[in-house]
């Protein structure tokens, strides 16, 4: 076996620069499935933020993002890409500056927290069918293992988010164990986005 790339956290090219240039903006599952519509830029807690791919999409598309990521690791990858995106100016200093990285554990954290809407994205789960996975995904598996506590973050997460929970998970696979059934689903070809639309939504 090769070895594996070194995992990087770059917000300035490659996948992440040309989804923020030809990505198709609101128009994308993501943005719809936290709610982004009629012009509304919800704030968002990213529980799970990994390499903040999907809190950069969403804080291009104007909203105020919070993200939280409790690996040593990831947490210094993710802090040098978005200060190297900073320091880059222009467009993208401007979505780093709505972006605010937290190191720490959201199961800890989020009841003392506000928004209306909180993003969960955990390590899924392996696939049969595991050369399929790719390789970046491989090695973040490595640095953080699975998350045996994501039923548990879920349910917190739905105990405080005004509006909704976004819960980010293979299109295929099924429900995470434990948990109501989702309000609506948006389903790609190879995720899905299960929303849990809160009491709490004014």
């Amino acid at each position: 076996m090769g070895k594996q790339p070194a995992l990087k956290c770059d917000f300035l090219q490659g996948g992440v620069n040309h989804r923020l240039r030809f990505g198709g903006g609101r128009g994308q599952h993501l943005p719809k499935a936290v709610g982004m519509k009629g012009g509304q830029s919800p704030t968002i807690i990213d529980a799970t933020a990994g390499l903040g791919r999907d809190a950069f999409l969403l804080a291009s598309l104007g909203s105020q993002i919070i993200l939280i990521e409790r690996s040593d690791t990831i947490h210094e990858l993710l802090t040098a890409g978005m200060e190297a995106a900073r320091r880059a100016g222009g467009q993208h200093k401007d979505i780093i500056e709505r972006m605010t990285l937290i190191h720490g554990d959201s199961i800890a954290l989020l009841p003392h927290m506000q928004a209306d809407v909180v993003l969960v994205d955990p390590m899924h789960p392996t696939r049969q069918k595991s050369a399929l996975v790719k390789a970046e995904i491989r090695a973040i598996r490595d640095i953080v293992g699975f998350d045996e506590d994501q039923q548990l973050l879920v349910e917190t997460a739905l105990a405080m988010a005004k509006k909704r929970v976004v819960l980010k998970w293979p299109a295929k696979a099924a429900p995470l164990a434990g948990l109501r059934p989702a309000s609506h689903q948006i389903i790609g070809k190879s995720i899905r986005y299960d929303v849990f639309m809160t009491s709490k939504a004014g």
